[in-house]
């Protein structure tokens, strides 16, 4: 599994794997063929609702619909009648995605030499290490920040303005965890 796009519960729950079923070669392995075997499972079913993804990452729900990075060809987009449509192709091996609003934030790297066979979609001498804010509707890219020297991003999320104004860590939240639990928990509990 690479990502869960979480919903209100686990039917309503979507998660992203490099493969339909578990084989003698996992991701990783070196004979470990990649290109269009990733898939999204549906928590309510348990089987795949989408085929065809090379090493799909960053599923998100957005109003009901399914977003996904398809970061061996460097796109996200959405998944609709259990097809992938590619809504923006980026520069790098897309992985990390958060969407405000009308504009998704994706994360690109550059691809790690030994796993170049993982991403048969992109100029991988080409890839940067950067964050690109794109219109969600079009596809246009808004803007990017670039790390020339940069690597790798992980993963992307937002914050509300009034959580990353200083640091999370002070000598009064040790006594209080309402702010730690709102920076660092976004799912729903049963307490009150």
């Amino acid at each position: 599994m690479n990502s869960i796009a979480a919903g209100p519960d686990l039917d309503g729950s979507y998660f992203s794997a490099s493969a339909a079923a578990p084989g003698g070669r996992r991701p990783g392995h070196r004979n470990f063929a990649v290109d269009g075997r990733g898939v999204i499972f549906s928590g309510a079913t348990r089987e795949p609702i989408a085929a065809g993804l090379t090493r799909p990452h960053s599923t998100r729900l957005r109003r009901g619909v399914l977003w996904v990075d398809n970061s061996g060809y460097g796109e996200v987009g959405t998944v609709k009648d259990g097809r992938f449509e590619a809504v923006a192709r980026l520069p790098g091996w897309t992985r990390g995605l958060a969407i405000k609003g009308n504009v998704a934030f994706v994360g690109t790297s550059r691809v790690i030499p030994r796993f170049r066979r993982y991403a048969p979609g992109l100029d991988v001498d080409r890839a940067v290490c950067g964050v690109h804010a794109l219109d969600v509707t079009s596809g246009e890219i808004l803007g990017s920040l670039v790390w020339p020297a940069g690597n790798q991003i992980f993963a992307i999320d937002w914050a509300p303005r009034r959580m990353t104004a200083g640091f999370p860590f002070t000598l009064a939240t040790r006594r209080r965890t309402g702010p730690l639990e709102r920076l660092f928990y976004s799912y729903v509990t049963d307490r009150p």
